[in-house]
């Protein structure tokens, strides 16, 4: 029986701002349909990784497939046209202040997509109705939101073009237990009604095991070990265990900085 191919593969990926190596060999495969979930402390390359696929930045060496196509050799009209089926939630939202929310969720379909303003509009509506705010939230501006509804709200953007492949970069920052949960629960009635593809880089052991399906964890620039998320918290692995359990004493050390 042939294995099918990965939805994402990276290979020998490698990124280093001046003498600082951020990655330095990384291997991933997800497979398609699934969600993985990328762990590591701060500053170990995960946001960098994302944004390599994404082709926000360019590696230094290695390669990046998504249905079995190097994206990295791809012509920048290709290219895009791969990343626009990507879509993501970025940390903070990164909602714009001067649009109100309607126009934010719809911005892709109508500054990518050519979509008329009443049909975006219609769709704004409809995915902020799935995610359970009412139509009239579109009126607002994001300053007027509370941190959970900016967070559905960032969602309902990622998710409005029906990307097949999501990216999640720290759902559940600055959000109490609660709405940690709510969202993580959002993402992944989004992911199973899309059919999609997903990628998070998260510290939430929480999230991470009520939304991966598999995890890996970054560390030294290398994933160091990758399994199914529900065994974060006793994977065998003393780097990821020392993670998860937030211990104080054991492989990982903080670097000192001059």
């Amino acid at each position: 029986m042939t294995t099918p191919l990965p939805k994402i593969r990276v290979r020998g990926l490698a990124k280093s701002f001046g003498e600082k190596r951020v990655l330095d060999g990384v291997d991933l495969d997800v497979p398609a349909g699934t969600s993985m979930v990328v762990i590591g402390g701060s500053g170990s390359g995960k946001s960098v990784l994302i944004k390599c696929i994404l082709g926000l930045i360019e590696p230094d060496a290695g390669r990046i497939e998504i249905d079995g196509v190097d994206v990295l050799s791809l012509r920048p009209r290709k290219r895009r046209a791969v990343t626009a089926r990507i879509g993501m939630l970025f940390q903070n939202g990164a909602l714009f202040d001067s649009l109100p929310v309607w126009e934010n969720v719809a911005f892709g379909l109508m500054a990518q997509k050519m979509v008329r303003r009443i049909e975006a509009r219609a769709r704004a509506d409809e995915i902020l109705g799935q995610l359970g705010l009412a139509a009239s939230v579109g009126e607002l501006f994001p300053a007027e939101l509370s941190g959970g509804m900016q967070k559905r709200v960032a969602l309902a953007r990622a998710i409005a073009a029906t990307p097949d492949i999501l990216f999640f970069d720290e759902p559940t920052t600055g959000l109490d237990p609660i709405m940690g949960a709510v969202i993580d629960g959002l993402i992944l009635d989004c992911v199973k009604r899309l059919g999609s593809t997903a990628v998070a880089i998260t510290h939430d052991m929480a999230s991470a095991r009520r939304i991966g399906d598999a995890a890996a964890m970054l560390h030294g620039g290398r994933i160091v070990w990758s399994g199914p998320a529900a065994s974060l918290l006793e994977s065998g692995n003393p780097l990821v265990d020392q993670f998860t359990h937030g211990r104080r004493e054991g492989p990982i050390r903080m670097e000192l900085r001059a």
